[in-house]
């Protein structure tokens, strides 16, 4: 049983829901990428998925893209990302994911790849841009690896296409909630559960939502429907809003809390309150995570 396995098998057991955290390695810096991720595993992070800046990230809204802009521009590489990852397995006992458009893992060659990022203590993969029909060649080599390479699931995805990504993919199913790039919303869209009832019928494998979720009521709702949460762009946005300052490692660990806590307990909140907007309790949540620090909610716009 892999890492990523035996999480969600572990949370499952106690009801709980998972918190499926993104950073971009190397924003601002490799070195401070470190203490985020030891951070965010003591506050809650149940998965890290870490990003790999790429050139031309179509898959990703503006927030990430300026994170991946900063990680280049501070010499971030997947080399380097799969270093660091290296480093971080003696310190971190959850899943490590690294995130990757497809070009980067063809230059570094995918045997090379797979067996070099399973021995940093990678336990899975995603590649955005690498569609089923053409991942083979990867696939190929992540099994014998011991690297879960997991799917994305579409709202535009058929339900033939919905049943072979969800035989493929390992570690989890990522359900991407919307048409479009990554970004907070202050609305999560309707057809959300729909998309996970047609996944229940096929598989029996985790099911994780992401794309657009941002705020810890949001999280509470889809944690209603689903096996784990994914938030990326609200934490980069409070890891860019904080840069700088001694604050940022205790900020951005004080927003993971708060987005875990709704997935560690039942929550109230109502998956079509969550939908319409929210109402005071969002409002509620977002000022808990902002108040005195100066930081702004995450907008729909990013």
């Amino acid at each position: 049983m892999s890492r990523l396995e035996a999480t969600f098998t572990r949370l499952r057991a106690r009801g709980e829901r998972a918190l499926v955290a993104y950073l971009m390695a190397g924003d601002p810096s490799l070195a401070e990428t470190r203490p985020l991720v030891v951070e965010a595993e003591r506050r809650g992070a149940d998965v890290i998925e870490l990003g790999v800046p790429f050139s031309d990230p179509l898959a990703d809204g503006p927030v990430i893209q300026r994170a991946g802009t900063r990680a280049l521009a501070a010499g971030t590489s997947l080399a380097r990302v799969l270093e660091m990852v290296s480093t971080l397995r003696a310190q971190v006992h959850v899943p490590l994911v690294v995130m990757t458009y497809y070009n980067p893992v063809l230059a570094f060659g995918l045997k090379s790849f797979a067996r070099t990022a399973a021995d940093a203590g990678a336990d899975g993969v995603i590649v955005p841009d690498l569609p089923w029909e053409e991942c083979e060649p990867l696939r190929a080599e992540t099994e014998p690896a011991g690297l879960d390479m997991i799917q994305f699931v579409a709202p535009t995805s058929t339900p033939t296409r919905v049943k072979t990504i969800a035989r493929l993919s390992r570690g989890f199913i990522y359900v991407v909630s919307l048409t479009g790039v990554t970004g907070a919303r202050r609305e999560l869209p309707k057809d959300v559960d729909a998309q996970i009832r047609t996944l229940r019928l096929v598989t029996t494998k985790p099911v994780c939502v992401g794309f657009g979720v941002s705020t810890p009521e949001q999280v509470a709702a889809v944690g209603q429907i689903a096996d784990g949460v994914a938030v990326g762009s609200a934490i980069v946005r409070t890891i860019e809003e904080h840069t700088g300052t001694a604050a940022l490692v205790d900020r951005v660990g004080d927003f993971i809390a708060a987005l875990k806590q709704p997935l560690r307990v039942s929550s109230s909140a109502g998956f079509a309150r969550a939908i319409e907007g929210g109402g005071t309790e969002e409002r509620a949540a977002r000022r808990a995570t902002t108040v005195g620090r100066g930081a702004k909610p995450p907008s729909e716009e990013d």
